[in-house]
């Protein structure tokens, strides 16, 4: 079990890198904090849809107040939202978020485990979102999750009861689990699934409640609260030096890609939880009625009763006194029957006995990566900083079957260094998220090995299993294999080992849109597993399209090296889509690879392999005008796909621009979210409308509507007020309400047909007001809903123009939707066809 504190203010973790790799060092009080939390035997399963759904005040206080074992359970990985730090969207963002759970849940205390499903985007309503999931997939994963965790109580973040008025994720994980509450004990539903494990009951479902479901906190006090708990989620704890609410915030600060980054607060504050099913616990005490002692496990009460008294007894000036009668109580514990307590009970009592003994065992390669087939060097560090006896018997790598048997006593401050060498097993996975392994769908990923269906995170490809004696008792312990190293502007560092392809391969542009038949040169990248690699990559493309080479031979001399080769790519002369994938051929086997590298300093390196490929597409494309200055927002790929079709994209930092700046610029476009995290925007509006006003273009593009200062009440230059309109049906019916107006006319002509295969929403955050100066374009609506005509409305300002628009463009160009692009240029182009009248009738 991850011990959840580390480091003891947030700076500290915010500047540190990779720490669920670096190995926790415990202080007396954070020990004695573990010690009464292994005496504690019951367990808390929070359920929610996302990523930064879950309510860390609460599972804080459950994991460190109450002592349970408390467990979220997220349906999804967050794939579907944006990003405020980097550019990583769908699959990567899910990645990223993954980590940003782990990194909350080791702060607050709590354990993460996810379902299959996907987050496909914002859903308005469960029936929509389970039928896309695949209700019977992610329902086997939550009644999975149930049976394997075994949870006394489960609290919902989420109401199931009031569908469509919230996310339909939302809602869609209250619904699963409170099925799943009523059939994980019955041996006939998922039945499959008792090869590994067992059937469970919990005993109590709740509903994590708040004044928000009664509208207003004077709404909410006269509620009948009889069939409440409640909590003060304010608890201070003395062993810590903190209050829950401190834990909670520096936890909910991690989610940092969604901007959830807070200030620490203090004091009581409320929580409340309503039964669904379940008897009513007494004395706001949700253990209640349930057995947490160690008498609740056959064989148990000996165990507890060596516990206990080390509890009661606890030496803070010397832990290690503790030692002999924590190894007896592991020794007792071995032979208790229960498995899942025994298994659970018996990896904190060994962090314990290693935190109480000052031992301290790290297997770290000497490389951050290593290829199948070649050889790497373990280093391993022991020492026993404490009186008792210790010997290490022997070091065992898993995934090796290679060990070492030192027997060796390792004396008091004695630090003890060895190496094992030995070559990766050919058979060997590669390091990545197992869940993008396969292809999946829309709405599930696609996970053949049931053992790991909720898991976080791959298992790490190798473990070093440290057999030690300790007071005459051989006891296991199990550290993965990390590298550590050092940089001089940044000190001790850690991240996973990796196991990786001997070659990978990139096209740094993920779409290549042709504007016309013109040839392009495509380079592909190549980078190095390991030292000497040689062989032939080839472009694979599409039926119609003309490559040349056929295949181009390499070398590369060291591991990490990466070059560049180069193919011209011919599209055909109609339009046409499809793919290009780098093949690359050494000896007798094909490499398809790209190695994508997610490298924050809040998360630990992630490595991921997807498939190596770009899409191409043929398309005929007109515009207007060539410079663009871009001022980026929130992170998006809008700039480079503008440079897809030929234009010059100059990104403009707000900072430095001045009246008359933006008069080269044929138009000024406003990225993602700018003005809910760019502040010096604020400072800019006069600016940014004078150059409207001057004959200029300006095009912002979706922000959330009630998320800036008083400064941006009005982003326009006539009034507009935003909403949380969206439309998320990314094949809802289209119709254009302006059918002379240019932004459907010039340069390209758009049609219903320019918005068929458009992926994951129409668009988001449309205004609902406007005045009177504004022109609606388009109309659209989810099904059963009103018809929405804010997703793209323009007004003339002086000799320039305004547009503001919720659609996606964010997400459909980096895809290649060729009439997304269209009418992008033509957004672009407004007014330009006005110049060409003029100057054909001068002419």
């Amino acid at each position: 079990m991850k011990h959840f504190w580390v480091f003891l203010s947030i700076t500290t973790l915010l500047f540190t890198n990779s720490f669920s790799q670096k190995p926790d060092k415990l202080t007396s009080a954070e020990l004695f904090h573990e010690l009464q939390k292994l005496n504690f035997l019951g367990t808390a399963l929070y359920v929610a849809a996302h990523p930064d759904d879950e309510n860390t005040s609460l599972i804080s206080y459950l994991a460190n107040h109450e002592k349970a074992r408390t467990v979220y359970l997220s349906m999804t990985r967050g794939d579907g939202g944006q990003n405020l730090i980097g550019s990583e969207l769908r699959e990567l963002l899910g990645v990223l978020r993954t980590q940003e759970l782990l990194a909350a849940r080791h702060m607050d205390g709590g354990e993460q485990r996810f379902t299959r499903a996907n987050d496909f985007g914002f859903s308005k309503h469960p029936n929509e979102t389970l039928k896309i999931w695949d209700k019977e997939k992610v329902l086997a994963d939550v009644v999975w999750a149930i049976r394997n965790i075994k949870p006394d109580v489960i609290i919902n973040r989420f109401n199931h009861r009031t569908p469509g008025t919230t996310h339909g994720h939302h809602t869609s994980s209250a619904v699963l689990s409170m099925e799943a509450f009523d059939i994980a004990n019955d041996p006939k539903v998922y039945s499959d699934q008792l090869q590994w494990t067992t059937t469970w009951q919990p005993k109590r479902i709740f509903y994590n409640t708040s004044w928000w479901q009664y509208g207003s906190q004077e709404a909410f006090e006269k509620v009948d609260k009889s069939g409440m708990v409640k909590f003060d989620v304010g608890t201070y704890y003395p062993e810590l030096g903190l209050s829950n609410n401190e834990i909670a915030a520096m936890a909910r600060s991690q989610h940092l890609c969604q901007g959830f980054g807070r200030l620490t607060d203090r004091g009581a504050s409320d929580e409340y939880i309503e039964l669904l099913k379940g008897d009513m616990p007494k004395n706001n005490n949700v253990f209640e009625g349930i057995n947490t002692t160690w008498s609740r496990v056959e064989g148990g009460e000996a165990v507890g009763e060596i516990l206990y008294k080390v509890e009661e007894n606890f030496d803070f000036q010397n832990p290690a006194k503790h030692i002999p009668d924590l190894v007896k109580a592991y020794e007792l514990l071995q032979q208790v029957d229960d498995e899942h307590w025994r298994t659970l009970k018996s990896e904190e009592l060994k962090n314990i006995i290693l935190a109480a003994s000052g031992l301290y065992l790290e297997a770290s390669s000497a490389s951050a990566s290593a290829t199948p087939g070649s050889k790497t060097t373990i280093n391993i560090e022991t020492i026993n900083r404490s009186a008792p006896s210790v010997t290490l018997k022997e070091i065992e790598i898993i995934g090796a079957d290679t060990k070492l048997m030192p027997n060796k006593v390792l004396g008091e401050n004695q630090r003890e260094n060895f190496e094992i060498s030995f070559t990766v097993p050919e058979s060997t996975s590669y390091t990545s998220p197992y869940w993008l392994n396969e292809p999946g769908t829309l709405g599930t990923y696609t996970v053949n090995e049931q053992g790991l269906i909720g898991k976080p995170e791959t298992p790490s490809a190798f473990k070093a299993i440290f057999n030690l004696q300790i007071d005459g008792i051989e006891i296991p312990f199990e550290k993965s294999v990390v590298h550590r190293y050092s940089k001089p502007d940044r000190g001790e560092l850690y991240e996973p080992f990796a196991i990786l392809p001997e070659v990978t391969s990139k096209i740094d542009e993920k779409v290549l849109i042709f504007a016309n038949a013109d040839t392009k040169e495509v380079q592909v990248k190549i980078r190095a597993g390991k030292n000497d690699v040689s062989g032939t990559v080839v472009l694979n493309h599409p039926s119609g399209w003309v490559v040349s080479p056929s295949s181009i031979p390499f070398t590369i001399a060291q591991k990490g090296e990466e070059i560049s080769v180069a193919f011209n790519v011919t599209p055909p002369n109609t339009e046409s889509e499809g793919k290009l994938e780098p093949k690359i051929t050494l000896g007798s086997k094909v490499y398809d690879k790209e190695l994508v590298e997610i490298d924050y300093n809040h998360i630990p390196k992630q490595s991921v392999l997807l498939p190596s490929e770009a899409k191409v597409v043929r398309m005929n494309i007109k515009k207007s005008g060539e410079h663009i200055a871009y001022i980026m927002g929130a992170g998006d790929n809008v700039p480079e796909s503008l440079e897809q079709i030929g234009y010059q994209v100059h990104v403009v930092d707000p900072n430095d621009i001045q009246n008359g700046d933006l008069d080269k610029y044929d138009a000024v476009v406003v990225g993602i979210r700018a003005y809910n995290v760019v502040d010096a925007l604020k400072f800019k509006q006069p600016v940014l409308f004078d150059y409207v006003k001057n004959g200029g273009t300006m095009i912002v593009q979706y922000n959330t509507a009630g998320r800036w200062s008083n400064q941006f009440e009005n982003i326009a230059p006539y009034d507009v007020t935003l909403s949380r309109d969206r439309v998320t049906d990314e094949n809802a019916e289209v119709k254009i309400l302006a059918p002379n107006n240019s932004l459907v006319n010039f340069p390209n002509n758009i049609t219903e047909k320019d918005f068929d295969g458009w992926v994951q929403e129409r668009g988001l955050y449309f205004p609902s007001e406007w005045s009177s100066e504004f022109t609606p374009i388009l109309s659209m609506k989810d099904e059963g809903e009103t018809e929405k005509q804010g997703s793209l409305i323009v007004a003339p300002y002086g000799e320039g123009h305004y547009i503001y628009t919720g659609l996606s463009f964010f997400r459909e160009l980096p895809v290649g939707v060729s009439g997304a692009y269209k009418l992008f240029a033509n957004m672009l182009s407004i007014g330009k066809d006005e110049v060409k009248k003029d100057s054909n009738v001068k002419g």
